[in-house]
């Protein structure tokens, strides 16, 4: 019979760390933690497969659970001394998601269940303190109200601030246990004119009330976004956790806090995070009031004048440390910790690896090696391969001018500039349409997640280090600079200001997420420096991958940016991309106006000096290292313009009539060129343009040989084969001039001729294509639109919907469609062998660079993957944890 509860608590525990897929991170985590004996309120998890059985069944839960949940509750009952709904002496419980993976902020939490009008008097009476017990029941009202019922939060924060002001107060512990009062009143009014009936009374109705809300919230807009940005699938769904309260609202040696056992922005081995004297978990993260530090040596960081609790509560901040070690130690990663100090006694709520930045995530994983907590294998593993993205773009130039006009926390490091926008649906819009924007907010919230995501950075007027701008802002790289108070929002005008200056929507602005700082304007940046920890880990992931990694790069800035950042080759120049410059295009276009095949060759005569030159600086940045030429692909329509002036100026340029120049454009027009006149079929049609391109690939390879005293690993790489004889011709023409320029410069050129494998027909045939093809690059981006019939420039449409209705799990343009495309490579690959046992294979399409399409690469046995310059460490570190989990030694 399936169990779908699992209690922990008094130092024990039915579940543990290792059963996250079952008990969700929250719950496994608290299990483990009460397991090896740390301070952890009793409860239980209804785990994931209750969420699954939920949403499969119509909103229904299985019929055990009610018993098992009864079964649960008792026992925390037995453990505490206390039970739900009594009204002399009342357990409390919060109930709280906890999916596989962390998604912080975007899924529901109740605190305070079990309060009603007779269980707050007896709270009242059993804690001795009326404002406590007043102040829970209020704040109980508001989240239930909000998270269970639908009513909007902002007419609770409205009554308490009118409350706030009539009293002459800025603070909530300021309001009497009689002001608390008639809040309450007021509160549950609010209810009842919003609903039509009383705020509930009934304590099991709170409770179930509260475990079908956060059910419902993983299908929230908010958390599917999160998922969609972080590959978390639907089907996971989130277990619920229902505990024991613990109370940092019970007076001044009562308190609350989020930690992490590591700095999580730069990775330095200090205690890091903050807490509230009084008061509940969600008043830290929501930045209503300001919190303080853990440390001493925090506080004097941020240059806050507000006691650590270092210093207001010594002995039992030595206990936190203390934990602070032992989870690290037990887990061996850096964690973040949620705890309440009730009556001067501590409290563990949670535990989890904490989200970091790529700087911070590298750092952490050497010194742990380092410490000898992990080995290199762990640490080169513990790194998400595209975090690296946060620290191999430019940075702020420490040289430039900066207009420093405001400063806040630094919440998540890196540099960006962007035009103001201050709502996150404008923030999505304006990125849509190519434009850098800065989301600005007094404070973020997740219903967000989409503008910042969208957004260049992030920055809030309210809001700590732990705030939800903060930690979402870190996971996904964002820079933020979080409550930088001196900053007053006018949301209805549209402007923010901040010392005397005014910043209007749609004004640029810079914000450094390292240092806090908010600037006017545009500053300058520079790129990073990737050094020390970087190269360790980078060293690591070399020393253990099996797959090459190359770079699609044709430009020297590209080719020299893969090399600087380890690419040990070129898995794909792309020889167009030199046609479009200056006086190149109106060489290539008089070539596609010429009738004839000697009016062909004259022009190709005058792009042959041109395109030589490129190749041979970039066989010469190269130094021998193999580089993979793709000959001309696309259709040649593509050079000749589309609009009236145009034709005027094309025509003027090569010296014929603007008629001949539309007429010819209007013969090479293609319903669908993508399947059309291009590749080898181009080739086959005017062989005369693979000998030029062969002619300039092998004296360039000549020359840069000599220039370097490097021979040139050439590949010379023939596009859209899907029949051997396409191949066969363009191989001989290919041969043919490297025999003549062999001859010419009696040198001979060392080179293979391969193919591109993107249609289904090649994969299939790839025994035969093996005959002729030295190696096979899968061009995984026409392979997928060729093999699912879908343009990946008209997708965007409908695969969105498709996602959300779970019939694909992911774009197949951004993560390798295993099933389909890698089934095709597959057998590509293994008929390709059969034939050619030492034939190369690898891939140069997007999915070179993602993570999850390198894992398949790795599984089914190629040589190499290439992708663009600024993945090549992605690639790197991805192809290591891939070897990791697929090893081939």
């Amino acid at each position: 019979m399936t169990k779908w509860v699992y209690s922990f608590g008094n130092g024990t525990a039915e579940g543990s760390a290792e059963m996250r897929n079952l008990l969700g991170g929250k719950g496994a985590n608290l299990a483990e933690m009460s397991s090896i004996g740390l301070p952890v309120p009793p409860g239980f998890t209804i785990t994931t497969e209750v969420c699954t059985y939920y949403y499969q069944h119509g909103e229904c839960y299985p019929a055990e659970l009610e018993s098992e949940v009864a079964a649960a509750l008792k026992a925390v009952e037995g453990i505490v001394g206390t039970t739900l709904g009594d009204p002399k002496n009342p357990l409390l419980v919060s109930v709280r998601s906890g999916a596989r993976a962390s998604m912080p902020g975007m899924m529901d939490t109740v605190l305070n269940l079990g309060l009603n009008d007779q269980t707050v008097e007896g709270l009242a009476e059993a804690s001795g303190d009326p404002r406590f017990a007043y102040d829970s029941y209020r704040r109980f009202i508001q989240m239930y109200s909000d998270v269970v019922l639908g009513v909007d939060h902002h007419d609770f924060e409205d009554l308490l601030e009118i409350k706030k002001d009539l009293r002459g107060v800025t603070q909530d512990t300021e309001l009497s246990a009689d002001d608390l009062k008639e809040l309450i009143g007021e509160y549950k009014t609010t209810v009842e004119d919003a609903l039509g009936k009383p705020f509930p009374q009934d304590v099991q109705d709170q409770l179930w009330g509260a475990v079908g809300a956060v059910f419902s919230s993983w299908q929230t807009n908010r958390a599917v976004v999160y998922r969609k940005l972080h590959d978390i699938p639907d089907h996971w769904g989130t277990a619920v956790n229902v505990q024991a309260m613990v109370f940092g609202n019970m007076g001044e040696d009562c308190a609350t806090g989020v930690a992490f056992t590591r700095d999580p922005s730069t990775g330095d081995n200090r205690f890091y995070g903050e807490y509230l004297v009084n008061a509940q978990g969600e008043d830290v993260v929501a930045g209503i009031r300001t919190p303080q530090n853990l440390t001493i040596v925090g506080k004097e960081m941020q240059h806050s004048t507000l006691p650590a609790m270092e210093e207001v509560m010594p002995e039992v901040f030595q206990q936190l440390d203390q934990v602070r070690g032992t989870l690290e130690k037990h887990y061996r990663d850096m964690q973040d910790i949620e705890f309440t100090v009730q009556k001067n006694k501590l409290f563990m709520l949670q535990t989890r690896s904490g989200k970091r930045t790529g700087k911070a995530a590298i750092k952490i994983a050497c010194d742990m090696v380092d410490e000898g907590l992990i080995d290199k294998e762990t640490a080169v593993s513990r790194i998400e391969p595209q975090s690296l993205d946060q620290i191999l773009h430019p940075m702020l130039d420490p040289d430039a001018e900066r207009q420093v006009i405001g400063t806040g926390l630094p919440a998540s490091p890196g540099a960006a500039s962007g035009q103001v926008v201050f709502n996150a649906d404008d923030a999505e819009k304006r990125a849509q349409n190519g434009d850098r924007v800065m989301l600005v907010r007094i404070e973020t919230s997740p219903e967000d997640i989409h503008g910042m995501h969208a957004a260049e950075g992030i920055l809030t007027t309210r809001g700590g280090m732990t705030s939800h701008a903060a930690v979402v802002a870190r996971g996904m790289g964002r820079p933020c600079v979080a409550g930088a108070g001196d900053i007053s929002i006018d949301y209805k005008a549209g402007t923010f200001t901040v010392g005397g200056v005014t910043v209007k929507e749609g004004d640029w602005i810079t914000i450094d997420g390292a240092a806090g700082q908010v600037m006017s304007g545009r500053v300058p940046t520079v790129q990073p420096e990737l050094s020390g920890d970087f190269a360790r880990i980078m060293e690591w992931a070399d020393e253990i991958r099996d797959l090459g990694i190359r770079a699609n790069a044709e430009t020297p800035e590209d080719v020299r940016t893969a090399r600087d950042f380890g690419a040990e080759g070129i898995g794909l120049a792309r020889t167009e991309h030199m046609f479009f410059e200056g006086d190149r295009i109106t060489a290539v276009r008089e070539m596609i106006l010429a009738e004839t095949e000697e009016g062909r060759r004259t022009a190709l005569d005058k792009i042959l000096p041109m395109q030589k030159a490129d190749f041979v600086e970039l066989f010469s940045i190269m130094k021998g290292l193999p580089v993979t030429v793709r000959l001309l692909d696309p259709p040649l329509h593509e050079f000749l313009p589309r609009e009236k002036a145009e034709f005027d100026e094309v025509a003027a340029a090569i010296g014929v009539s603007v008629e001949k120049v539309r007429r010819r454009a209007a013969q090479l027009h293609e319903s669908n060129p993508m399947l059309g006149h291009r590749g080898c079929r181009l080739l086959n049609s005017y062989p005369e343009i693979c000998e030029m391109q062969a002619r300039a690939i092998f004296e360039a390879a000549i020359e840069a040989a000599e220039a370097t005293g490097e021979p040139a690993q050439i590949e010379v790489m023939v596009p859209l084969v899907g029949i051997r004889k396409e191949l066969d011709l363009l191989k001989d023409v290919i041969d043919r001039v490297a025999k003549q320029v062999g001859q010419e410069k009696g040198i001979e050129p060392v080179y293979t001729v391969g193919t591109m494998i993107e249609l289904p027909r090649a994969a299939l045939q790839a025994g035969t294509i093996a005959e002729t093809a030295a190696f096979f690059s899968f061009g995984t981006n026409d392979l997928t639109q060729t093999t699912l019939g879908i343009s990946r420039d008209d997708a965007g449409g409908f695969l969105g919907a498709y996602e959300k209705r779970g019939i694909i799990e992911q774009d197949p343009f951004q993560t390798l469609d295993v099933d389909g495309v890698g089934e095709l490579i597959s057998i590509a690959k293994e008929r390709g062998r059969a034939t050619r046992p030492d034939l190369k294979v690898g891939i140069c399409g997007e999915h070179g660079g993602d993570p999850k399409s390198i894992d398949f690469c790795q599984s089914v046995g190629l040589n190499y993957v290439s992708c663009s310059p600024f993945r090549v460490p992605i690639a790197r570190l991805a192809a290591a944890q891939a070897a990791i989990k697929h090893p081939r030694r």
